[in-house]
């Protein structure tokens, strides 16, 4: 198979860990910057393009799109989609988990567990968000967040509406969410491919760090996940509509509650936490299930 790795960082490990995979198993792989792609939009000739050359003949794209460039990697991926290549994640399921706010809206309607969480725009409506979501200690989350930079635990309400104010003072989005005591600074990644969770590990934050992401000092460890930590990550990716993902999860008093759905997850610490090749069941994956046209929404939006 010829695969495209939409990817700004051709260097780091999980991109080259794909490519010796892909490469293992007999396929050509190219990885291209995102970024310096660009599209022929055209009525019903739709061409994505990179240097001055037309970018064809691909049977898959691996998209691996950071957070900070999702709008205009969901844009490159919806091309190729509708040029009629199989994409591993489609546009639309990258763009459902990117946005905070709009994948627990999906998943509090599929009845998924969830910390209580509240929106709003008005901060005179503070003292009555904070009693939805139990009052403090509060996690006040901006929405365009990544590896837990944005994250605040306000642990008085003074603090907390203190942090409130300040966030939208400066004209960004927030959400407060119920702050998950009993799960003790750590969470658990689950890695689904293809409707199966095939690898997991638990992460512990740092001293005195409520964070739990391996990128702020963390630590990770191999777990054992009940058949309800599945089930809720398998459902939780299909809600998203994702093939490959990471779902993070708090244990709570009242059952695995989802924290995250991960469009583009790390291999590194999961890969060396676990001994799994991660990088291999994705190629596998893909394989098995990239055909011309398969894509299901066509990049319809």
């Amino acid at each position: 198979m010829r695969l495209l790795m939409l990817a700004r960082n051709a260097s780091l490990y999980s991109h080259r860990r794909l490519v010796e995979a892909a490469e293992a198993r007999g396929h050509e792989i190219d990885v291209l910057d995102t970024l310096r792609i660009y599209m022929n939009i055209t009525s019903l000739r739709p061409e994505a393009r990179h240097n001055g050359r037309s970018l064809e003949g691909y049977d898959a794209v691996i998209p691996r799109i950071g957070a900070s460039i999702t709008s205009y990697g969901t844009a490159v991926v919806r091309q190729f989609e509708m040029m009629g290549v199989w994409s591993l994640n489609e546009s639309v399921a990258i763009g459902r988990s990117r946005d905070k706010l709009r994948s627990l809206q999906l998943l509090s309607r599929a009845g998924i567990g969830l910390p209580v969480t509240a929106f709003a725009h008005e901060t005179r409506m503070t003292d009555d968000v904070l009693d939805i979501v139990g009052g403090e200690p509060v996690v006040i989350k901006l929405l365009e967040g990544t590896q837990g930079v944005g994250v605040v635990l306000a642990e008085t309400r003074r603090s907390a509406k203190s942090v409130i104010e300040a966030f939208r003072g400066a004209k960004v989005d927030i959400l407060v969410q119920e702050f998950i005591k009993e799960a003790g600074g750590s969470d658990i990644r689950m890695i689904v491919v293809g409707g199966k969770v095939i690898a997991a590990m638990k992460r512990q934050g740092g001293e005195g760090d409520f964070r739990s992401n391996l990128h702020r000092g963390g630590s990770a460890a191999k777990v054992r996940i009940t058949p309800e930590e599945r089930s809720t990550a398998l459902r939780a990716a299909k809600v998203m509509g994702l093939n490959v993902a990471g779902v993070d999860i708090l244990r709570s008093n009242h059952g695995p509650v989802v924290m995250e759905v991960n469009s583009s997850p790390g291999l590194e610490g999961i890969e060396e936490t676990t001994g799994f090749d991660v990088a291999d069941a994705i190629i596998d994956f893909v394989e098995k299930n990239a055909s011309p046209g398969k894509t299901k929404t066509k990049g319809k939006g």
